[in-house]
């Protein structure tokens, strides 16, 4: 209960505090940006290395780093698909099997455990 707790707070101090960076920088949309993904995987992290050292939190930011690759690659295909075909759920359902293989495939060759 209490790694919950700890979670909740570091994740929103660490939020709060990207969405401030944000708001200084222009454009605007920065603030969602920095506000989201980024700010909640480093209080994962520092809780990570916390609670299992730092070569878990390694393996943990390896499976980060592949999963936002692949994420991009993700959403390239989905609007390519888009332009050309305008049905999203044909379009999200391939670019899904696309985002597994990439994610997979980049954690087979970083030696990491899928």
């Amino acid at each position: 209960m209490t790694e919950y707790v700890i979670r909740f707070l570091l994740g929103g101090a660490v939020v709060s505090a990207f969405a401030m960076l944000g708001d200084v920088l222009r454009p605007k949309s920065f603030a969602g940006l920095f506000g989201a993904a980024p700010s909640v995987a480093l209080a994962t992290l520092g809780i990570a290395v916390y609670q299992h050292g730092a070569e878990y939190a390694a393996l943990q930011s390896r499976a980060m780093i592949a999963g936002a690759l692949a994420l991009a690659v993700y959403s390239f295909v989905v609007c390519q698909l888009l332009i050309r075909t305008r049905f999203a759920i044909p379009a999200t359902s391939l670019s899904l099997a696309v985002w597994l293989t990439i994610v997979f495939g980049l954690l087979a060759l970083a030696g990491g455990q899928a």
